[in-house]
């Protein structure tokens, strides 16, 4: 079955993505596994548009999940979660409507400083659930026709995203946006390379 599990707004800075708005739905996990995967995809998303030049998009194939990244000019990102059989093109469409949506609601002035709980947009969720068959965006994707024109990289892991050098487990390691918990399940994943293995 076509799945869609999270859609998330960034504003790049200069040093790190600053998460505006996010929406899960991790149904299909079990009630104890669902904080983790949901720490977990925020992390990749973030990572993911921080390592994601303006004006472009990508793809990125994590074992069960495919991550849709498109950030803009303006440095107003967005990130689809999805299972393999979701559509691309639907995916990036819907990225691009989103992003046009949040931008003509809330003012770029807020982008910079903004986060979950100063900015407005429960739209997000709405899109999460309405899109979770691609059939629903057929007209959404045949008024798209700019995606013809634009070159999306598909790319095999996180890893190849990141810079020369640089490794996942030693990002999870340190990172303060993960708890204990989730850096614990993330090395179990990893080992049986379960549901929310992104390495």
């Amino acid at each position: 079955m076509v799945r869609l599990y999270a859609i998330s707004v960034y504003y790049k800075g200069d040093t790190q993505a600053n998460l505006l708005k996010s929406a899960f739905d991790l149904q299909t996990f079990s009630f104890f596994q669902r904080s983790p995967v949901q720490e977990f995809m925020s992390f990749a998303a973030k990572t993911l548009v921080e390592r994601t030049v303006p004006a472009s998009r990508q793809s990125v194939k994590q074992d069960a999940y495919m991550c849709h990244v498109y950030v803009r000019a303006d440095k107003l990102g967005a990130v689809l979660i999805s299972d393999h059989e979701y559509p691309h093109r639907v995916g990036h469409t819907l990225l691009s409507k989103v992003l046009d949506d949040f931008s003509a609601k809330v003012p770029n002035d807020f982008w910079p400083a903004g986060n979950e709980s100063t900015i407005d947009f429960k739209q997000l969720a709405v899109y999460l659930s309405k899109y979770q068959d691609p059939k629903e965006a057929d007209a959404l994707t045949k008024m798209q026709n700019d995606l013809d024109e634009t070159k999306i990289i598909l790319k095999n892991t996180i890893e190849a995203v990141l810079e020369r050098g640089e490794k996942l487990d030693d990002m999870v390691i340190k990172s303060e946006n993960l708890s204990l918990q989730s850096k614990a399940f993330y090395r179990t994943a990893k080992k049986t390379n379960s549901c929310c293995s992104f390495s």
